[in-house]
């Protein structure tokens, strides 16, 4: 298989039995995890360098604080830790 057709069949979505909602479901939400309609929002109009510095800057950081969230929930949610109040 090449690069190209793999590519594509991550993309695809399979109508099945002519119904085309729940396709439609899994097609947007393909879409909205990718960030395809806010990049096309973006792209619609010109966006200044120093807005784009800015944007991506905040991106960055909010990466970076998702992250060390993550991590921490993930410390905080393990079962087997020793109680840290011992009588």
């Amino acid at each position: 298989m090449s690069r190209n057709h793999i590519r594509f069949l991550a993309k695809t979505v399979l109508v099945k039995d002519n119904q085309i909602e729940p396709a439609y479901r899994v097609l947007d939400s393909i879409l909205r995890q990718e960030n395809f309609f806010s990049e096309v929002k973006r792209k619609e109009r010109y966006e200044k360098p120093t807005v784009k510095r800015s944007r991506l800057a905040y991106e960055r950081c909010r990466r970076i604080y998702d992250s060390e969230m993550q991590r921490k929930i993930a410390f905080v949610m393990r079962k087997n830790r020793p109680d840290p109040f011992l009588r």
